[in-house]
């Protein structure tokens, strides 16, 4: 009976790493599940991040087909 308040805390120790135990496969599997499915939200996000990328690309497009144009013009003029 005396040993018992000394194994106490030696004890409940163990309950933490048992805790730990049962519950490592089930945040595992909830690890995967998150990276196999994407939400709504993720999904919109990734297509509005796509859309401005895309215009962000055309605009360089843009504004290098305006600079050759420019040096084409200012090539066929005679100086």
């Amino acid at each position: 009976m005396r040993a018992l308040p000394l194994l106490l805390p030696v004890l409940l120790c163990g309950c933490s790493v048992a805790k730990a135990v049962i519950t490592a496969p089930i945040k595992a599997a909830e690890v995967v599940y998150d990276t196999a499915t994407e939400s709504q939200e993720e999904a919109d996000n990734k297509r509005g991040r796509a859309a401005r990328k895309q215009e962000e690309q055309a605009k360089r497009d843009a504004k290098q087909a305006e600079k050759a144009r420019r040096r084409a013009e200012d090539q066929r003029e005679p100086r």
